[in-house]
């Protein structure tokens, strides 16, 4: 697993061995990115379910400005630092914080311009977390989600509005937008 472009470029990550963390296939990576490619340098970005942080770290490669990793498991928050640092990110464009990602939604204070939600799959997670993340995004900001390609998730959640939908193989990916004032 590496970064694919920007800043980092090249730079190999490391990842949890756990069936819980599963990196996303640079060709899913490359296909999220190339959606939102001139919305992320200056975005404040949101990395939910971190993980290993590769999303969150490609978008600051590419020149995001800053963006908060959030994670329940202490390994893989310990892993996000670590690739933070790998990467030579200045610390004062992250914040990581060891927590469940629901109660984050619900509690953060908001103001994101893109948000990655890539959960374990089959938990429900993406269900649960979705509803409280519309007043969280600016407007016009994306929410991308990864999920199994069987799931099918609503086309609307409050403050949010089906963007596109993708299927990579088992992976697919899910990706919503905050409506402006011209789009209501």
């Amino acid at each position: 697993m590496r970064v694919i472009t920007g800043s980092a470029r090249g730079r190999k990550l490391k990842t949890l061995d756990s069936l819980d963390i599963r990196p996303t296939p640079d060709a899913v990576k490359e296909a999220i990115f190339s959606v939102i490619q001139f919305d992320v340098p200056h975005a404040a970005v949101l990395d939910l379910f971190a993980g290993s942080g590769q999303l969150g770290i490609e978008a600051l490669s590419r020149g995001a400005k800053h963006c908060v990793f959030v994670d329940m498991s202490s390994a893989a928050v310990e892993i996000v630092r670590d690739n933070l640092e790998t990467c030579k990110i200045p610390r004062g464009q992250t914040k990581i914080l060891h927590m469940d990602s629901t109660e984050y939604a619900k509690v953060a204070k908001g103001g994101f311009d893109i948000a990655f939600l890539d959960p374990p799959y089959r938990n429900g997670l993406l269900e649960k977390v979705l509803p409280f993340l519309g007043d969280k995004m600016n407007p016009a900001a994306f929410v991308i989600c990864e999920h199994e390609s069987e799931l099918t998730l609503p086309d609307e959640y409050p403050g949010l509005t089906l963007h596109k939908r993708y299927r990579y193989g088992k992976v697919a990916v899910t990706v919503y937008r905050r409506p402006t004032e011209d789009d209501e």
